[in-house]
């Protein structure tokens, strides 16, 4: 039917603009990785920052692996995304997250007046991708079942 939008089309555009934005976050963390690594003696001797940069070290490899499940449109990148939500919230790693070194880059990071609403924002993003994420899959699983098209593993 000429007009009617191609479903499947407009998923692959939405998950590959979700593994576009896991790219940038994991060039972010992979530097903040990096110090990490060299700087493990100097953090604080408190458990949950010890506990934080440890989860820090699989996490990269979840969020790489589910980008390109994703960007395959493959079931294990959707179940890895799954898994990693709520880490993804307790280790501030977002979708959105780079925004908040946008005032730093702007030289408008003189306080932290500017951190408190981003954070907000990268929080409300990751739930609305969260939202987008199982509502486009429903969307491709039905669309491709309708097809009769092979469901990839």
């Amino acid at each position: 039917m000429i007009g009617s939008p191609n479903t499947v089309n407009d998923m692959r555009l939405l998950f590959r603009s979700f593994v576009l934005l896991d790219c940038v976050s994991l060039v972010l963390m992979s530097m903040q990785l990096w110090n990490t690594a060299i700087d493990f003696d100097k953090l604080p001797d408190q458990l949950s920052v010890k506990v934080q940069a440890v989860l820090m070290f699989p996490m990269f490899v979840l969020v790489l692996i589910a980008a390109i499940g994703q960007f395959q449109l493959k079931k294990f990148g959707f179940i890895l995304y799954y898994i990693q939500f709520p880490f993804r919230l307790y280790l501030w790693v977002f979708t959105l997250g780079f925004i908040t070194l946008v005032p730093m880059a702007l030289g408008m990071y003189n306080d932290d007046a500017w951190f408190d609403p981003m954070l907000k924002i990268c929080f409300m993003a990751e739930f609305i991708r969260l939202y987008l994420t199982v509502k486009g899959q429903i969307n491709l699983k039905k669309k491709t079942d309708r097809n009769n098209l092979p469901i990839k593993a």
